[in-house]
């Protein structure tokens, strides 16, 4: 696990994190490995964001000091091996309780590396929820602004049954419509093949 610090509290810019992960990819790459990683960013109390990455690494490979390889020139990095990979990074998530704001531009997770068979359940997993009713693993959306989700294959526009206002300082959701071929309690992005007959 590598935590990322920022020197300055008003430091972070976008793309910083994206810089730093493409200096290790091309490190792996070198060594001869595909990089896996996650990462999540967190407000620390004196208001400087900082990120905590879990890298996946061959056994007997251990990555350099980013901060002393000039990969991250924006403060400083620690290294350590996670044990329970995804309890820490529950914990950081667990941390963010919504009233902290994160600087313009910020992220607040992030993951790559993923394998061809993994790739589609991720983007599955990262669509709306109402739209997961609609979508199989195979569906690919892109927003379009102005008109919604369009499926990336057949170009059909599924707009979203939300409407988000702000009224004063509260954002308000309105559901206007349920898409009628919605299905109900979908469980993940395989949990319709049991009804099919093979």
């Amino acid at each position: 696990m590598l935590t990322l610090t920022y020197r300055d509290v008003d430091g972070f810019r976008p793309g910083h994190i994206s810089a730093l992960l493409k200096h290790i990819r091309q490190w792996m790459k070198r060594k001869g490995h595909r990089m896996r990683y996650v990462w999540v960013a967190e407000l620390q109390r004196r208001g400087a964001l900082h990120y905590h990455v879990l890298l996946w690494l061959p056994r007997g490979l251990t990555l350099p000091k980013p901060d002393k390889q000039g990969w991250w020139p924006h403060g400083h990095t620690r290294i350590e091996w996670a044990r329970n990979a995804v309890g820490y990074l529950c914990k950081y998530v667990s941390k963010f309780d919504g009233q902290a704001s994160l600087p313009k531009g910020c992220r607040l997770h992030g993951s790559g590396g993923h394998d061809d068979f993994a790739k589609p359940i991720r983007r599955w997993f990262n669509l709306p929820t109402w739209l997961k009713s609609l979508a199989g693993v195979e569906s690919s959306f892109v927003r379009v602004k102005g008109v919604g989700l369009v499926e990336r294959g057949t170009g059909v526009c599924v707009p979203s049954p939300w409407r988000v206002s702000l009224v004063g300082a509260r954002v308000i959701a309105t559901r206007l419509f349920t898409h009628p071929q919605a299905l109900r309690d979908i469980a993940g992005p395989y949990s319709l093949l049991g009804g099919f007959a093979v």
